[in-house]
């Protein structure tokens, strides 16, 4: 074979293979059952992608939920205002399953979150647009900012891969902000009012993530 043609092989086979990965995203879901009482009692809904109000689908509030496929990002107002809360896969039969500080005991707006399937990386900076101390961190959770020697202020930050979630206090606690791959110039591009910002984690599922990180329970 010429090398023209392992050329052409080796370029057929790279386009195949991204096309292969194009299709398995493609094939990725999103489900949740959504319902009007605490302890998924009432009248309950399905939802598969986003939903602005769920009042314009027959129900005026959500009160607990269970998310079958995909994580999901819900709202306390609709048209996705107010404050927001990750849910990923698992059962949440009242408010305080999705919530540590009680702002509201109802969701009435949800959407999926953006999943990026490479590995994750952020980077956290002390003033807008990218200035100031620097903390980067690669597929890895951090309880606490500051016992890592960085700031508790977070004016801008840099999602190169994966999705995350940063809450505003020490031990995933308090409200919290999705950052979905991109870039956050100022907190309030975030979704914060105010830039204190203690504590970061990965937003994980197997459908896009596999492999290295999750624990069977062993019998």
């Amino acid at each position: 074979m010429s090398t023209g043609d392992k050329a052409k092989t080796s370029s057929q086979t790279d386009g195949k293979a991204a096309q292969s990965k194009k299709s398995q995203m493609g094939m990725m879901s999103y489900k949740m059952y959504v319902f009007d009482q605490e302890n998924f009692q009432g009248r309950m809904i399905e939802i598969t992608n986003e939903c602005m109000n769920v009042c314009e689908m027959g129900m005026d509030r959500v009160r607990s939920l269970r998310v079958e496929c995909g994580p999901f990002v819900g709202f306390e107002q609709m048209n996705f205002c107010g404050e927001m809360y990750i849910l990923e896969k698992g059962e949440y039969p009242c408010w305080t399953s999705w919530s540590n500080s009680q702002m509201n005991d109802y969701l009435l707006s949800f959407r999926p979150v953006r999943m990026d399937p490479e590995k994750h990386k952020i980077c956290l900076y002390e003033m807008e647009e990218f200035k100031g101390r620097k903390m980067e961190i690669m597929d890895d959770d951090v309880p606490s900012l500051y016992s890592y020697g960085f700031t508790d202020i977070v004016r801008s930050i840099m999602v190169s891969c994966g999705t995350w979630v940063g809450y505003q206090y020490p031990g995933y606690r308090g409200t919290q902000y999705l950052l979905e791959k991109g870039d956050f110039r100022h907190f309030n591009e975030y979704g914060a009012r105010y830039p204190l910002f203690q504590s970061v984690r990965r937003v994980r599922d197997m459908q896009w993530h596999p492999h290295g990180c999750y624990t069977m329970a062993s019998k």
